[in-house]
């Protein structure tokens, strides 16, 4: 039941084709390029920025798990 759910949202062939029609009527084909050009400048910085996210959360979770290693609780418990 999922599974023909999903089929049901995917694009066929011809569907791709009518789009990329209506984008090169909407756009001409000058400014193609200029937008692609640009949707992969923002792909890239999105990337990035995870990218910067992610080693962030890292370095913060390594902080975490330096500062529990150093803790001694039995040497804690004998004092």
């Amino acid at each position: 039941m999922i599974i023909n759910t999903i089929l049901l949202g995917m694009f066929g062939g011809s569907e791709i084709m009518v789009v990329l029609v209506l984008v090169v009527l909407l756009f001409g084909g000058k400014k193609i390029p200029e937008l692609m050009r640009g949707l992969g400048k923002g792909m890239k910085e999105f990337k990035d920025a995870t990218k910067d996210i992610k080693e962030e959360i890292n370095d913060a979770t390594g902080d975490i798990k330096k500062e529990i290693k150093d803790i001694d609780p039995i040497g804690e418990l004998r004092k």
